[in-house]
């Protein structure tokens, strides 16, 4: 096989998000219950004579050699040759891009998920799905819950992972139009970081869901509002027809709905200054079958 096309590398929300304290390195201990959902870049690898990793389309803001993408091919490229003896062929990557940057939707480590489980492939490299999601890890807490490929209890700093049952629902989210940086957030002196600890029993529900949506909140969100006013105008509107809540360290916002009717009517009362759409739940990743079933 030389190419895999259409693959698709889709978003994530935070259900909640709850900061416990803070280690010695800096980085935030959290928990958290990340939820896929059917809104998604689209990425094409088609390996090369030789053997450069090359993105081969623009992606604004994201020079070539800082993208997650291409850093994490490299970091396999690398770990392909200490276990053969030899390089890999090079691949050329084509991204599709929808899911905004600095929205908490998780897309530059959902891209890097999805080009490692397609060069794995393509390589016939042979890591496991354990093996990919601790190669990702150093490039981003989030990569490794794209990997594990479903709905998931998260703890530590977002990479130890417990499956839960997900929702099954639909989404409306607003773009407020600004990126939230994640480091001017998990750095604000007002961030609550002392949320006492939660279990997964703890927002389990009767419902069909599994999932009490309502549950706990997202301990980023009053930092985000607070410095990003567009933020504050979106949860604000957006809770006027359900739990509204941020996802991630921001800016996207959203809330869950039972039925696609009832997201659709949201949307088209929606303010025009916003980009909003709807997208539905995931239970597992879109690739879980083709490329992650056997590792």
């Amino acid at each position: 096989m030389r190419s895999l096309h259409h693959c698709p590398a889709p978003a994530k929300l935070n259900l909640f998000l709850h900061v416990l304290g803070r280690r010695a390195d800096g980085y935030h201990l959290l928990q958290s219950v990340f939820q896929l959902i059917d809104r998604a870049d689209t990425l094409h690898f088609d390996l090369r004579e030789d053997e450069q990793i090359r993105r081969t389309t623009e992606v604004p803001g994201v020079p070539e050699e800082q993208d997650l993408i291409v850093r994490a091919l490299r970091l396999l490229q690398a770990e392909y040759q200490r276990r053969h003896g030899r390089l890999p062929p090079g691949i050329d990557v084509a991204v599709e891009k929808i899911l905004p940057m600095g929205g908490g939707l998780g897309g530059g480590s959902s891209d890097a998920a999805t080009a490692l489980m397609a060069a794995n492939h393509l390589w016939q490299a042979g890591l496991s799905r354990q093996e990919l999601m601790d190669l990702g890890l150093p490039l981003g807490a989030d990569i490794p819950f794209f990997l594990f490929g479903e709905t998931a209890f998260a703890e530590g700093i977002g990479e130890a992972l417990q499956a839960v049952p997900g929702p099954d629902c639909w989404y409306v989210v607003i773009e407020p139009g600004v990126a939230v940086p994640t480091p001017a957030i998990f750095s604000a002196p007002d961030l609550t970081r002392d949320t006492k600890p939660v279990r997964i029993a703890d927002f389990s529900s009767n419902t069909d869901s599994g999932i009490r949506l309502s549950f706990g909140k997202n301990d980023l969100q009053d930092v985000a509002m607070r410095l990003f006013p567009p933020v504050a105008e979106a949860v604000e509107w957006l809770s006027g027809y359900g739990d509204a809540r941020m996802t991630g360290s921001g800016a996207c916002v959203f809330c869950a709905f039972s039925s696609e009717a009832a997201a659709d009517q949201v949307l088209a009362a929606m303010p025009n200054k916003w980009t909003a759409w709807k997208a539905k739940s995931l239970k597992s990743h879109p690739l879980m079958k083709s490329l992650l079933q056997n590792q």
